[in-house]
């Protein structure tokens, strides 16, 4: 599901600091893609705003800003890390995110929703040669998701405008490693070859937190050893400024509108260490962004926010 325009304010503003090469202010909408209209996605209606949630951690826990052990990182035993998919720049995709999968794109890499479909859904692609990834929100609370009970309240922040989901203290790796553990090996149990982590930059949104750069970092770098220690790859979604220092952390990118936003070069790290950088666009045509795309090695489409089966590749 798209999440780029309703992070990117804040986003920005967080990183006032930082010098990105290609930002620039979005130019106004082009010509919408040939469908009807979009429709909000399952969890597209903004949630009322009731804040964060101020239970106190238990006696025992460590503070809020500092985890109870190292978040590691995404180093694997060489065997392993061989044995992982890695995928090269340029492979085409289709990204659906809207209810089970739809195996009738004819692409070599799917992203499908790893709640929602199953181990069959999965071996279906595989039959057909397809590698599958597995979408998994580790960025905020959903509330329609089966784990949600699993999450500790004082996790809970501010809601992030999408029903149903609340923005998670993300300082607090030692509550968060064993949800998202449990997570991974539910993509792995169902034979998916990779994972897509969604909202990997809360630091630069409103979440009710004081979270930091160093804080996403710190997560980032524990959601990739997590995918690795399970022998899936993982891509990093989004978080343009911290890719310099991710980019030997990831396997892959997975990005939202960076021609929108005049930014796709900032992603040139990856293609430049051979890792696919997977992009949609949602607005315009395909004309206006694939020209860029074929340079910089993308693999690009467009796509309707909802993220339905319809898709226009570049």
């Amino acid at each position: 599901m798209s999440r780029t325009i309703l992070a990117r304010a804040g986003l920005l503003t967080a990183l006032t600091a930082c010098v990105l090469t290609g930002c620039s202010t979005p130019e106004p909408d082009e010509t919408p893609p040939p469908t009807a209209p979009a429709q909000p996605s399952r969890s597209s209606t903004p949630a009322p705003s009731d804040g964060p949630s101020q239970e106190t951690p238990s006696p025992g826990t460590p503070s809020p800003g500092t985890p109870s052990q190292s978040p590691g990182t995404s180093a694997a035993p060489p065997d392993q890390a061989k044995s992982r998919w890695h995928p090269e720049p340029g492979l085409a995709w289709q990204w659906q995110l809207d209810g089970r999968s739809d195996p009738s794109v004819d692409v070599p890499v799917y992203d499908i929703d790893g709640f929602e479909n199953s181990a069959a859904d999965v071996a279906v692609l595989h039959k057909a040669g397809r590698k599958v990834i597995c979408y998994i929100n580790v960025g905020a609370w959903e509330d329609f998701r089966p784990d949600q009970a699993d999450f500790p309240r004082a996790l809970l922040g501010r809601p992030n405008g999408w029903r149903g989901e609340r923005w998670l203290d993300i300082r607090r790796i030692d509550l968060l490693r064993p949800i998202m553990e449990k997570r991974f090996d539910m993509c792995r149990s169902k034979g998916f070859d990779a994972v897509e982590p969604d909202l990997m930059e809360g630091y630069g949104n409103d979440t009710g937190f004081p979270l930091t750069a160093d804080h996403q970092l710190a997560f980032n770098r524990m959601i990739a050893a997590i995918a690795h220690a399970r022998g899936l790859s993982v891509g990093l979604k989004n978080d343009l400024p911290q890719i310099p220092q991710l980019v030997g952390d990831f396997d892959f990118a997975v990005n939202e509108e960076c021609a929108e936003f005049d930014e796709c070069a900032s992603l040139t790290p990856f293609v430049k260490a051979d890792k696919a950088v997977f992009h949609v666009e949602y607005k315009g045509s395909t004309a206006a962004f694939c020209a860029d795309s074929r340079r910089l090695k993308l693999s690009s489409m467009l796509k309707n926010p909802e993220l339905d089966t319809w898709r226009k590749p570049c």
